[in-house]
């Protein structure tokens, strides 16, 4: 049984597992003393024997990486800033989308093949068998139907039902569009497709599910509880009853501050969630027994980098673990690649001292 088995599911690992969105190489440099981009491999092959809590993914040859520039255009006036050891994307979510009228004439299942449409889950979702054996295909062929017991083994959908119609349409046109009562239609068929996504991942040789929606913002909630109640949280619900009903369990993630909307997910099922240290994390442990819960540390600490401030943090998180069986130490707002190193390796180390229950 890993730690992090026991973490999803309440049990009160001895050692806190880390869960870190993870994007500073120049961190791997200053920790490893191996420079990340003249050689990315082995300079990631000694983070991972230095840190293995974060089990950072491998990287496969050493072959030198660019290092990228602060900034860079992008076409059509564009602009991108450094992002881990690239750049990031234009924010162009929906731009086949010109009016609310193409809104309410697009049809979800009458596409249903989103291959080549930016939605991040570009996949053909025509047919579940094939969706299943998509997916299926990532994990050993000897696990059959099952993965190893009490593992960690996941998948991951990043569009459970918010994401579709922001993705799809872009933010503008769906805030436009989303109270009309023509967007019920498209709702549901978006909703067809997700049943098929989830009778698939019952399926599949794993424990768990990382279900991913925006549903807020830094400042709470993006929509009403009653369109949420209407559009969102009973298909949660189905979805989440699919899963279970193939021994999965379910790890909501979202951006935001989740204290709004934490009971109503934990209500349609999940287990535990994830989200950013503008949520009441202390709160939520105190109303859900034993929940997962992960994402207090707060980057803008670590940006700070003063020591004493980020021993305050980290014996916070540790505090706040002795509240629910179920903790993972983790940077909510993410580790990016101008975060101090030196600041990054403290929090690390502070975390291997403190993050152990007696």
């Amino acid at each position: 049984m890993d730690d992090r088995y026991q973490a999803y599911m309440g049990l009160w690992p001895k050692r806190i597992p880390h869960w870190e969105h993870w994007s500073c190489p120049d961190a791997e440099s200053f920790i490893t003393g191996i420079d990340y981009f003249e050689r990315p491999k082995l300079c990631r092959e000694r983070m991972r024997e230095l840190y293995p809590c974060l089990e950072l993914p491998p990287i496969a040859d050493d072959t030198p990486k660019k290092r990228p520039d602060e900034a860079e255009e992008a076409g059509e006036g564009g602009h991108l800033v450094r992002w881990g050891d690239g750049h990031s994307w234009q924010w162009d979510w929906g731009a086949q989308m010109k009016s609310a009228e193409d809104v309410f004439a697009f049809s979800p299942l009458a596409q249903a093949d989103f291959s080549n449409i930016p939605v991040v889950e570009s996949r053909d979702y025509r047919d579940e068998e094939t969706i299943y054996q998509g997916y299926r295909a990532c994990y050993p062929a000897e696990w059959g139907d099952k993965a190893p017991e009490e593992s960690s083994v996941a998948v991951g959908f990043y569009n459970t039902m918010f994401m579709w119609p922001l993705l799809t349409f872009g933010w503008e046109l769906f805030l436009e569009t989303c109270l009309d009562q023509r967007f019920e239609r498209i709702m549901d068929e978006f909703g067809e497709i997700n049943r098929r996504v989830f009778r698939a991942f019952a399926r599949l040789p794993v424990n768990f599910v990382i279900c991913h929606d925006d549903i807020v913002t830094s400042r709470g909630p993006v929509c009403s509880p009653r369109w949420m109640n209407q559009y969102i949280f009973p298909r949660y619900e189905e979805f989440w009853s699919i899963l279970k009903s193939g021994g999965k369990e379910v790890i909501f993630m979202a951006d935001g501050c989740m204290d709004a909307y934490a009971d109503d997910i934990f209500a349609c099922g999940a287990r535990g969630i994830i989200s950013e240290p503008y949520t009441d994390w202390r709160a939520i442990a105190r109303k859900h027994e034993n929940c997962f819960i992960a994402g207090e540390g707060d980057n803008r600490i670590l940006t700070r980098n003063n020591p004493e401030e980020i021993r305050a943090m980290v014996e916070q998180m540790v505090e706040t673990a002795k509240m629910t069986g179920g903790y993972m130490m983790c940077i909510g707002n993410h580790i990016p690649y101008d975060i101090p190193p030196s600041a990054i390796k403290l929090y690390l180390d502070l975390s291997a001292e403190l993050a152990v229950r007696g």
